[in-house]
């Protein structure tokens, strides 16, 4: 993958694979007829990790990365999240709101000279029983996150045996690798 191809998308289909001691996540461009099309970027999350961070490359073997994001501090619960490309230079920032996803994940996304995103998950009862309902955990989600009132992108979570998330990008002007980032966030962050 190349960052200029990842700029031109539209949509993006996130998969999480399982495996046992990482979390792994591809990042697929999407065909006209909405099936997943070839591997724009691969993701891995160590877990148990004092201070979150992932990487995204170019493909599983992990040899060329493209971007990441790491955790200012140890402490998460309104931990801020650094998106870097692969020389280092900042893309942008995410932060969970703490207090508001109590009920209802909240994220702030930012851009430089962009403005501020915000996105919520847009159906109150199911992020309800997300959280105080431990077996319903599983249950699919729909964030739309939006600009000055405006969306900007929106990532919806699939049924399924894994973790499927389709990522639809409303605002031309988003820098598609922090969208990337944010969605596998989504995935990567949302539990804790």
């Amino acid at each position: 993958m190349t960052v200029d191809t990842l700029q031109t998308q539209q949509q993006l289909i996130v998969r999480q694979r399982v495996r046992l001691m990482v979390n792994q996540y591809e990042v697929h461009a999407v065909a006209p007829d909405g099936s997943e099309a070839g591997v724009l970027a691969f993701a891995q999350q160590k877990r148990m990790a004092f201070k979150e961070q992932v990487t995204l490359y170019t493909d599983d073997t992990k040899t060329t990365p493209v971007l990441g994001f790491q955790a200012r501090q140890v402490l998460d619960l309104g931990a801020t999240y650094d998106v870097t490309d692969a020389a280092g230079s900042p893309i942008g920032l995410f932060r969970k709101n703490f207090k508001e996803s109590l009920l209802r994940s909240t994220w702030h996304l930012e851009q430089p000279g962009y403005g501020e995103m915000i996105g919520r998950e847009t159906n109150l009862p199911v992020a309800i029983l997300r959280r105080f309902v431990e077996a319903l955990s599983w249950l699919p989600y729909h964030f739309d996150f939006v600009l000055n009132g405006r969306p900007a992108f929106s990532v919806v979570k699939k049924w399924g045996l894994r973790d499927k998330y389709v990522v639809t990008i409303h605002d031309p002007q988003l820098d598609r690798r922090l969208v990337a980032a944010m969605s596998v966030a989504l995935d990567a962050l949302q539990s804790r």
